[in-house]
């Protein structure tokens, strides 16, 4: 039978362990801005020492060297990414209203996007750059077809449209558009662009219910507000 003494041993561990996690998400989060900044060669370990105020042997105790911390960094934005979108895609609201709200957190994403970060993680971390893409583009994948799915069964997509094939080719359409030269920098970032884009999108998914339901929310007073202040 357990004491209470072996009951908070055990417990101790446990919150210590807490505790590291929770510094360590701190400590990432602080480097993830400096990279977006600054790039990633650029940022030395001293650098990060020296901006988050710790000593290296403090950052040592969370990180093996450089590689794990990127690594450690991408696992965090992969993962703030993919709870991101699972909270887009709940439940409570319809299929067209779930793109909106994916349309808003995209364009952020593209608002924050840092070239030199991306370019460094390209070159000089390439499989780590490859993980990232391959993960970002299944999960896109995934809530695509979820999404198509559940606006089939809601009555608001056509009911004949290739959930499987239309998905894929939407995550196509997104990773290909801005990673050409046809669109300039300021394009890739501009609402402008991602909302003709994702109109796009749903007029050629939506059935007559969907197109309605469509032109109802482009009427809104709220959905214009937020448009006309991008």
């Amino acid at each position: 039978m357990e004491t209470f003494g072996t009951i908070i041993v055990s417990i101790v561990p446990l919150v210590f362990i807490i505790r590291m996690n929770e510094e360590l998400k701190n400590i990432l989060k602080k480097v993830k801005d400096l990279y977006f900044r600054y790039g990633i060669k650029s940022v030395t370990m001293d650098d990060v020492s020296r901006e988050l105020g710790i000593s290296k042997k403090t950052l040592y105790q969370y990180v093996v060297d450089k590689n794990d911390l990127v690594v450690k960094v991408v696992d965090l934005e992969l993962d703030e990414s993919c709870c991101s979108l699972d909270t887009l895609f709940s439940d409570k609201i319809n299929a067209i209203e779930q793109l909106f709200d994916a349309h808003k957190y995209v364009h952020q994403m593209m608002k924050d996007y840092s070239p030199v970060s991306d370019y460094d993680l390209k070159k000089y971390y390439p499989d780590i750059f490859r993980k990232l893409h391959k993960v970002r583009r299944e999960r896109m994948y995934e809530v695509m077809l979820t999404n198509l799915r559940k606006g089939k069964n809601e009555g608001l997509y056509r009911e004949e449209l290739n959930e499987d094939i239309l998905a894929k080719l939407h995550v196509s359409r997104i990773e290909n558009a801005f990673d050409s030269e046809l669109f300039t920098t300021e394009e890739k970032t501009s609402m402008k662009v991602f909302y003709e884009f994702f109109i796009y999108h749903i007029r050629g998914i939506a059935n007559e219910n969907g197109i309605k339901l469509l032109e109802e929310k482009l009427k809104n007073k709220e959905h214009n507000l937020y448009y006309n202040q991008q």
